[in-house]
């Protein structure tokens, strides 16, 4: 394996001979079948585009109607009624494991932008984490664990499948980036986590199918093997985050049955890869702006009913989605909505029989405990509420057109500074953003980028002014909505230059990026 990224301070305690051969033998061994998978995705994406549908798998009408349970719970993931979200640096590391929660996503995808620094530095959080031995002081404050104190269980989400990380190569081609984060903190930390009565536990994103689900499953069982560590010990939750994984739910908690830990409702993703898979079908798949489509829409409604009878009926947990609110400490106002939001939505989750749900910060932690305290009591899960009631067809969960909302100039407006703003801060090095009271990350600013190319090559018109949505329009309120940003303290005229560049490729291209961090890791260094 070839390292071209500096050795920064510390590096070599993470970027070891022996770690760097664990992740060289699983590149070698599935880099090439992830290839294949991804080719998949774009023949399936071809498929869809020229007027093919999504459907329940009728080869895998066996695996749907047998009989068959998941692993039981592993230690540490037993009670998960609230889990914290956030990227690997150190002040959301302390932040996280001292918040409450029952357990922590460490994210090196959505919420982390990759630079070198964060992606090697952040295995450095987490083994020190694991030690208790992070801690650090800015702004005169000095941030450290909880003596003595029970935390968070860390839940690592690799980045996806379709990214690599261009700083190790082997053999001369690029490392998967899935490979280099789960291997690097599966070698380092796996028996750390054993030796502390849990266990190497992960959350996987944007998978499309079930054979993606058998990949994963494949790499967890030669890892082990490889570090003599047995069978099943590694534990795993699917983000249901892409419109095709709604359809093979079963069959993806099949796949990993072995190590499976549940499915998660990646609800931002979820609705980008709607508008993705089904972008150039006219209204049919139209969603009116990201603001209006709540968890109440129908065909929100029959995906995550069926994520939790899916879950339940094979022994799995079922995890909510995200609130993305952001209480504020300045503003009780702001404070006061932010809060009643999160409540109404973890109450809904908590009725629809969820075993948890995801909060993006630690002041949030406290209501989302109350409410799924309220339901569940001193059990810690709803594992036997079966919810036999649910029964979702597949137009059930195609219905985007039923939809309630409007497309308007304010809500183009919003789409285009949210993303200025987050692709600024992403290529700066962060990657969750607090913007407007909410957080943002990769998955809502890719919601952002596509509803404006979905209504530029839909011709569609905003319902307040009359206007089409054209590129000419767009490209006018990029340079009103730059403007005001630039009036700003702190505003960055180099980052924001490259936003801007990055915007227009991603959203007003006559292509359409199947990512937009593929073109922006391709502008980092």
């Amino acid at each position: 394996m070839e390292i071209t990224g500096p050795m920064l301070d510390r590096f070599d305690e993470i970027l070891t001979p022996r770690a760097l051969e664990f992740v060289a033998a699983l590149q070698r061994e599935f880099g090439q079948r992830r290839l294949e998978l991804l080719e998949v995705r774009q023949a399936r994406q071809a498929e869809l585009s020229a007027g093919g549908a999504l459907d329940f798998l009728p080869e895998t009408k066996g695996v749907r109607e047998s009989e068959w349970q998941v692993a039981s719970p592993a230690p540490g993931l037993e009670d998960r009624r609230v889990e914290i979200t956030g990227p690997v640096d150190k002040k959301m590391t302390v932040n996280a494991l001292n918040s409450g929660a029952k357990v922590w996503l460490a994210d090196f995808e959505d919420a982390n932008s990759p630079l070198w620094e964060n992606c090697v530095g952040g295995h450095l959080n987490l083994r020190d984490a694991l030690e208790r031995t992070i801690d650090f002081e800015t702004g005169g404050k000095t941030y450290a664990l909880k003596p003595d104190s029970e935390l968070a269980t860390v839940v690592v989400r690799p980045r996806g499948w379709h990214l690599d990380e261009k700083h190790a190569r082997v053999d001369g081609h690029p490392v998967s980036g899935s490979l280099f984060d789960f291997g690097l903190y599966f070698f380092h930390c796996a028996q750390r986590q054993i030796d502390k009565g849990k266990g190497p536990y992960f959350y996987l994103p944007k998978i499309e199918s079930y054979l993606e689900a058998r990949l994963w499953n494949e790499v967890f069982t030669r890892a082990q093997e490889l570090l003599g560590i047995p069978h099943g010990t590694i534990r795993a939750t699917v983000l249901i985050e892409t419109y095709p994984a709604a359809f093979e739910m079963e069959e993806i908690l099949y796949e990993l049955r072995d190590h499976s830990a549940g499915l998660n409702a990646g609800r931002w993703d979820y609705l980008f890869s709607v508008i993705k898979k089904f972008r150039t079908r006219g209204r049919e798949f139209l969603l009116p702006e990201r603001n209006a489509v709540t968890m109440t829409a129908p065909f929100m409604r029959a995906y995550t009913e069926l994520l939790v009878r899916t879950c339940h009926k094979r022994g799995a947990h079922a995890i909510g989605g995200m609130a993305a609110f952001i209480p504020s400490r300045r503003d009780p106002e702001v404070n006061a909505v932010a809060l009643e939001k999160v409540r109404a939505d973890k109450t809904r989750e908590s009725g629809d029989g969820f075993d948890g749900s995801w909060v993006a910060h630690p002041d949030l932690v406290p209501v989302c405990r109350e409410v799924f305290d309220g339901v569940l009591g001193s059990r810690p899960n709803q594992l036997g509420r079966l919810r036999e009631d649910v029964g979702v067809s597949a137009a059930d969960l195609l219905a985007v057109s039923e939809t309630p909302g409007e497309i308007t100039e304010a809500g183009l407006r919003n789409n285009v500074d949210v993303a200025l703003r987050y692709l600024a801060a992403w290529m700066g090095g962060l990657g969750a953003v607090a913007i407007h009271n909410l957080m943002e990350d990769a998955a809502t600013a890719e919601i952002s980028r596509s509803q404006i190319w979905q209504w530029i090559h839909n011709d569609i018109t905003l319902a307040d002014t009359g206007a089409r949505v054209t590129k000419e329009l767009v490209e006018r309120i990029i340079s009103e909505e730059l403007d005001k940003i630039a009036a700003e303290p702190g505003y960055d005229e180099k980052l924001f230059a490259q936003a801007t560049a990055l915007f227009k490729e991603v959203a007003l291209d006559d292509d359409f990026a199947e990512f937009l961090t593929l073109p922006a890791y391709a502008r980092m260094p």
